[in-house]
């Protein structure tokens, strides 16, 4: 994992600090690491390995007392979770999916989906200027009520990739959100044509689908992507599989190519009963000559549950006999049938229960209200939202959920493999069952080879700003104080409950400070962070000291603005 550190942010945060000197440029500080301060002044520290680093900077202090410079000694683990400016730790693991499985990086939990689909305006809230994730403020307002609400995973369906994403990718990162997104826009030269998909599959399509991976690659918080969302829906959609498997092939080999961490690519698909079980085995079967155009999961939007149904009406059981052995994740891209009003989402403990463990899932259309009458809440200025009755029926029914079974991973799960792709798993005789795929169009490689040139590439940014930035009215009319975000520990990702009840978990211990910085709180919880070991700061001169199963953290030489601001922040 890459660990960024933003140099004039790093200044800003401490009190007294007239410059910081670091060296620009690349050097290895260890086996498993290496260090490179760029020429934007940010300071990445990639960690490859449990061995333990050194990294030294100069710190330089208006007041003349205070010359001095830290040097810290971690382990790769121990600087992941409480690296020294805590504001740029990831709040999530980036996942990994294990058979069937998504699975979170060093608990090797499972991770089961807990999302909605966010798309606010639907299609026509996105232009060449914005998108559901350039707006920092909406992005905020939303992912408080979504933290609140118990969302782990959001799905966004249209996105440019030339706008600024930072702030939004990071707010839901430190709201410990997770973000599924679609790489194909409604604009023209940015989707696949399912009735002729090889007019559309161009450089320039290509072009656009490595532009989204680059900018969003970045951030830990980065699920997967779709590579197309129900382009296989009726028979005229004949040749669109091999296409499907193409665009797989093309972005996960970019990926590997030119991303430095795994990223699941995965489909969409409509509940056609006609095809929806071809659809799965057709991208999720193994092809010897092109292993990359196999899916690593399956999302399917299913709006069978109507009102108080059944496991056995809503024809779930069904799916669960489809997909029982299924090699990759499989969970609902989305749902929510709103045939029956309000929505009181009575499937979510069917869905998320033993009866549904094959499921990872789902995710639930949609979250902002529209013509079509799917939301959550409604949104009826920038400023202004209220709650919908929709809204505190699924946090009911969310607050059931039993997260040990959300979490828990079995070998037999990780560890199925896809069936190898032979024309005996297609049933339908209008299914296209040959596995001949496209070639690239003229330049795709050299684009694979050697990446964009001069992409957009989005970057976690600080997240300083946690209250509610507009009005909330709940579904009778009353206003909602006192709401805001909650930024979470490195380790953690959102779930029921948690939002107001926090208590960071990691690093543990105790930690104390004296002097002109006492120790700090961050969130709405009130627990203080501390670390495993204890922590001090008196007088002039502080010393920090953290021991753990790695390494010990040492701070000398300070300042003790310095050294009580050192204190504070890594136990916020």
């Amino acid at each position: 994992m890459a660990i960024l550190y933003e140099i004039d942010d790093i200044v800003s945060r401490i009190p007294g600090i007239n410059k910081l000197a670091v060296n620009r440029g690349s050097r290895s500080i260890g086996e498993g690491y290496s260090a490179h301060v760029d020429d934007r002044d940010f300071l990445e520290v990639d960690v490859t390995s449990n061995t333990s680093i050194c990294i030294c900077l100069r710190i330089f202090f208006d007041d003349p007392v205070g010359i001095g410079s830290a040097e810290t000694s971690v382990s790769g683990a121990t600087l992941a979770a409480a690296s020294l400016f805590s504001s740029f730790a990831a709040a999530v693991q980036p996942l990994t999916v294990q058979g069937s499985n998504f699975i979170t990086g060093s608990s090797k939990n499972r991770f089961s989906i807990v999302g909605v689909d966010y798309q606010p305006g639907g299609s026509s809230g996105v232009s060449d200027t914005s998108d559901p994730l350039s707006d920092g403020d909406a992005c905020l307002r939303d992912a408080i009520l979504m933290q609140r609400l118990g969302v782990n995973t959001i799905r966004v369906y249209n996105l440019i990739a030339d706008l600024n994403h930072d702030e939004c990718a990071s707010v839901f990162n430190a709201a410990g959100i997770y973000m599924l997104l679609d790489v194909n826009n409604g604009n023209y030269g940015s989707y696949i044509d399912r009735t002729a998909p090889w007019t559309t599959y161009t450089s320039d399509y290509l072009t656009h689908v490595f532009s989204i991976i680059e900018v969003f690659a970045p951030y830990p918080n980065l699920l997967g992507f779709f590579s197309g969302n129900e382009i296989i829906n009726e028979e005229s959609a004949r040749m669109a599989p091999a296409y499907i498997r193409a665009v797989t092939r093309d972005m996960k080999d970019y990926i590997a190519k030119n991303v430095d961490r795994e990223i699941g690519v995965g489909y969409s698909a409509a509940d056609v009963a006609s095809s929806l079980s071809d659809t799965w085995e057709y991208l999720g079967c193994e092809l010897s000559n092109s292993t990359s155009s196999k899916i690593d999961f399956f999302g399917l939007n299913d709006y069978e549950w109507c009102g108080d149904s059944t496991f056995e009406q809503s024809g779930y059981n069904k799916l669960v006999d489809q997909f029982g052995n299924t090699s990759i994740p499989v969970f609902f891209s989305e749902y929510g049938c709103n045939l029956v009003k309000p929505r009181t989402f009575t499937n979510v403990p069917v869905l998320y229960g033993e009866e549904m463990s094959v499921m990872s899932g789902g995710l639930v259309y949609e979250y902002t209200q529209g013509e079509n009458d799917y939301g959550l809440v409604n949104i009826t200025s920038a400023d202004e939202v209220h709650l919908r009755e929709d809204y505190n029926y699924l946090a009911t029914q969310y607050a059931k959920l039993d997260e040990n079974l959300l979490t828990s991973a079995n070998s037999t799960a990780t560890g199925r493999k896809a069936p190898a792709c032979d024309p005996s798993l297609i049933t339908e005789s209008t299914f296209y069952n040959s596995w001949n795929l496209p070639a690239r169009p003229d330049g795709v490689d050299d684009m694979i080879n050697n990446g964009l040139s001069k992409p957009n590439q989005g970057k976690t940014v600080s997240v300083t700003n946690t209250a509610m930035p507009a009005t909330v009215y709940d579904y009778n009319g009353q206003q909602i104080n006192d709401l805001e975000l909650t930024v979470l520990d490195e380790q953690d990702s959102n779930r029921p409950g948690l939002a107001g009840n926090y208590t960071p978990s990691t690093p543990t211990g105790t930690a104390s400070a004296t002097g002109s910085q006492s120790s700090s709180t961050g969130g709405s919880s009130s627990a203080s962070r501390t670390s495993s070991g204890s922590a001090t700061a008196t007088g002039s001169q502080a010393a920090a000291t953290s021991s753990g199963a790695a390494s010990s953290m040492v701070v000398s030489s300070g300042a003790a603005t310095f050294g009580a601001f050192l204190a504070s922040l890594l136990f916020l």
